[in-house]
């Protein structure tokens, strides 16, 4: 065998060695996230449930917050409408008034 032969030959077993050393950490790697799959996906899906229900809690929370405005508008619709009742009430007194004492005078 030649110089180049024995070049050729420990090059090609170094490159299968190192080729074969990477696979097996590739290999080695992929089993453990295969394991810890479950466990990740698991946490991931808690974790999008619980955002899922505090976004549920905010909007329902904005909700009744609308609600409670819708209802305040009304009352305060209604308190004013009785406000201008009794101030035209209150103009009807004080012309019964006018009059009343014009009458007697």
């Amino acid at each position: 065998m030649t110089n180049s032969d024995y070049i050729l030959k420990a090059a090609i077993k170094k490159v299968t060695e190192k080729l074969n050393e990477i696979l097996v950490d590739k290999i080695e790697e992929a089993t453990n996230i295969a394991q810890d799959a479950p466990e990740i996906l698991k946490k991931e899906f808690d974790s999008l449930k619980e955002s899922i229900i505090e976004e549920a809690s905010r909007m329902e929370k904005a909700e009744n917050i609308q609600e409670n405005e819708s209802v305040n508008t009304y009352q305060d619709s209604k308190i004013k409408n009785v406000l201008n009742e009794i101030e035209d009430i209150n103009k009807q007194i004080d012309l019964f008034n006018i009059t009343t004492n014009n009458k007697m005078k």
